[in-house]
């Protein structure tokens, strides 16, 4: 008997097990449908319920209004419990110059990025490390003995009058700027070195994905951040160019593919300045004038509460012109934690398949369209299948967080 009741117990603690995991993934799967936060155009808030219909929700009449217009709407699972606020934020209807074409891209780094630190054979021949546990990967050197540092080539300047005595490094640590003390190594060559290698700049070509009404632009839909640590950069300043595309590596399953491009580095190319890197992508000011050959076409702001499972498009360059290619959303997440994966949108058009093997790195930025507005744009695609990828919303992208 008593094996007996052990089992019914196991059995009964099994069965509660599985449906908290039930309640969880139910409760997780809707949190996941529905928005925390939402904009609306002026004059379409009558709307608001419909768009968020739910079978398993029902919506306050009365609603919390707070001082900048936007308003809280308490919606209740069951018609019985609480289950989140959504706040809606009424918006102004917004046009954006929508793109697609290729740029090169061009940024130097606030101070001097450190990569990583490495050995020293020293004149007596034994390894060391001096950096080691002092500076790390991700950190940047602004200053040297006091003397403020803004380039790579600056701290090979200053590197050159070592002497042995300790060297006092200004780094850049999580936005604070702290002092580190290095003693240098002298090697077989009877130079001093301090075990740190180090990078100011990057460079590479993604995709313009808007401009705005006041001559701002957004690109790539996602940071720019260093191939070594993945810490997004921290800039100083940087330029957008004119880009040729002049290859096309095509992706395929565990391997993705890249779009070859040509940047020259001239005055006279330059169509942008970049300003910020964030989370959400580049930005900085368009000039118009120096964009000739840019593609730029007018269109209405899509919401992400407009999107929908389905057929939609995006605006790309592969072959030094911008095309509209054929896709379909397959996947909406309203609260992601990455905001730049948002949705997941598979390339259905034959033409760019055949030359892609649908999405590759260099179209990250590339606007997806749907149902005559712009909706959002590319930022990743999928290692294992190269159809496939992420999206971000183009609100998400307009908050330039």
């Amino acid at each position: 008997m008593d094996k007996k009741k052990k089992y019914r117990h196991f059995v009964l603690w099994c069965l509660c097990l599985d449906l908290a995991a039930m309640v969880w993934l139910g409760y997780r799967y809707l949190d996941r449908k529905i928005p925390d936060e939402i904009h609306v155009v002026k004059g379409q808030d009558q709307d608001v319920e419909k768009l968020l219909e739910h079978p398993l929700l029902t919506f306050e009449d009365a609603i919390t209004v707070s001082g900048e217009g936007s308003y809280l709407l308490p919606c209740k699972l069951l018609g019985l419990i609480p289950f989140k606020d959504i706040k809606v934020i009424p918006t102004e209807s917004t046009d954006l110059m929508v793109s697609g074409s290729t740029v090169g891209i061009y940024m130097e780094t606030q101070g001097v990025l450190i990569i990583d630190t490495g050995e020293i054979v020293s004149e007596s021949g034994v390894p060391e490390e001096p950096a080691k546990n002092i500076v790390k990967s991700g950190d940047y050197i602004v200053a040297f003995n006091q003397q403020e540092i803004t380039s790579k080539r600056e701290l090979m300047d200053d590197l050159e009058t070592l002497d042995g005595d300790d060297v006092t490094l200004g780094i850049k640590r999580n936005g604070e700027t702290i002092p580190v003390s290095v003693t240098p190594v002298k090697d077989m060559q009877g130079e001093y070195k301090l075990g740190i290698w180090v990078r100011d700049d990057t460079q590479g070509i993604g995709t313009l994905t808007f401009v705005d009404t006041k001559g701002h632009y957004g690109a790539l839909g996602h940071g720019i951040s260093d191939v070594d640590t993945g810490e997004l950069l921290n800039i100083k300043e940087g330029s957008l160019y004119q880009a040729q595309i002049l290859g096309i590596h095509k992706g395929s399953k565990g391997s993705p593919g890249e779009l070859s491009g040509l940047i020259r580095y001239e005055p006279k190319n330059i169509i942008g300045t970049i300003d910020t890197n964030s989370k959400n992508g580049i930005y900085g000011e368009f000039e118009g004038n120096a964009g000739e050959g840019i593609s730029l076409r007018q269109m209405p702001v899509g919401y992400k509460q407009e999107m929908e499972i389905g057929p939609a498009s995006i605006l790309c360059c592969v072959e030094n012109q911008v095309e509209e290619y054929q896709a379909e959303i397959t996947k909406i997440d309203m609260n992601h934690e990455d905001s730049n994966k948002s949705f997941v949108i598979r390339v259905t058009d034959e033409k760019l398949l055949s030359a892609t093997g649908g999405i590759v790195q260099g179209m990250s930025g590339s606007p997806v369209l749907q149902n005559g507005k712009i909706v959002g744009a590319v930022t990743h695609v999928f290692v294992q299948d190269s159809t496939s990828g992420y999206g971000i919303f183009i609100e998400n992208m307009l908050k330039q967080g």
